[in-house]
């Protein structure tokens, strides 16, 4: 199964955020890597900004580009603004859910916790990181693995009240997935209309 494996902090560095999450080396070295990263550089295109702004929003949710392109499309054919429903389908991928509830405590963590069986949707172990989770679905931790330290860890001081859109049951160490988030609920710091206007090309 295909995903990124490359240093994630030169990439975090790359666009001056910390898209994987906390990142100390991109809190001492706030520019790009490599030997010129301190040096001015030119202006960059319409081209290289839409650019940007699309390889950030697939760094920052582990999708690589066959499958970016693939809810691109799906997002063209549905109706409302295709930037926010692209957003809005890759915030309900599964991998993306079990990290919003702080099962997992990155979407890099929270994929391998689906890969690796440890992951309910509905009472049904699910290990698809890319099922998407529609309202009502119900994602929990599977009950062999509620004692893992990686998982108690994560949960441990989360704050769940911090999305609109899931419920946290603590009990049943599952969220229920009440709707889904508008634009205003999405945190990232993603300009969709950029994307929308490279793929229009």
């Amino acid at each position: 199964m295909a995903r990124y494996t490359g240093p994630k902090t030169k990439i975090a560095r790359k666009f001056g955020e910390p898209i994987f999450g906390e990142d100390k080396i991109l809190q001492r070295r706030n520019f790009p890597p490599g030997q010129h990263g301190q040096n001015k550089r030119r202006k960059t295109s319409e081209y290289g900004t839409q650019l940007r702004e699309k390889q950030k929003a697939k760094y920052t949710y582990g999708v690589l580009e066959k499958q970016f392109r693939n809810l691109f499309d799906k997002a063209s054919r549905m109706k409302g603004i295709t930037g926010e429903i692209l957003l809005q389908l890759l915030e309900g991928r599964l991998d993306n859910v079990v990290y919003r509830l702080g099962i997992a405590p990155t979407r890099a963590a929270a994929r391998q916790q689906v890969l690796h069986r440890h992951i309910t949707v509905n009472g049904k172990v699910v290990n698809i990181p890319s099922y998407a989770v529609k309202p009502g679905d119900v994602v929990g931790v599977r009950e062999k693995s509620k004692s893992l330290e990686v998982i108690t860890e994560s949960l441990a001081g989360f704050n769940h009240s911090k999305y609109a859109w899931i419920e946290w049951d603590e009990t049943a160490k599952a969220g229920r997935f009440l709707h889904v988030p508008s634009r205003e609920d999405i945190p990232e710091n993603i300009k969709e209309q950029l994307i929308v206007e490279l793929y229009s090309k």
